[in-house]
């Protein structure tokens, strides 16, 4: 991830916030007046919907990172055949000049 000026990347700073909230929803949901059971079922119930979601978010981070490296690796392969070329049309007006100044 790219660092800005305070170091922490957007992503970073995302990630802190929803966890800082899940955290939040967790002590409010243990601190709230009710049956064992019935916090028991709540938590549970909070427990899947993160799992859920971060599944997803890890799912989608996946994606974005495998087109992104696909991309990269395109990239990198168009221009090294461009620097190729590039490199083997500087070697060939090298050696003509070489051969002229024989000459």
């Amino acid at each position: 991830m790219r660092h800005e000026e305070g170091g922490f990347s957007s992503g970073a700073i995302l990630l802190s916030f929803v966890l800082g909230g899940i955290v939040g929803a967790g002590i409010a949901m243990l601190l709230t007046p009710q049956s064992g059971p019935e916090t028991r079922r709540r938590m549970r119930e909070f427990v899947d919907d993160v799992r859920d979601k971060t599944t997803d978010y890890v799912s989608h981070a996946k994606e974005r990172i495998s087109t992104t490296v696909e991309k990269g690796k395109e990239f990198f392969d168009e221009k090294k055949s461009a620097i190729a070329t590039a490199f083997e049309a500087g070697k060939e007006a090298f050696e003509k000049e070489v051969s002229k100044q024989q000459q």
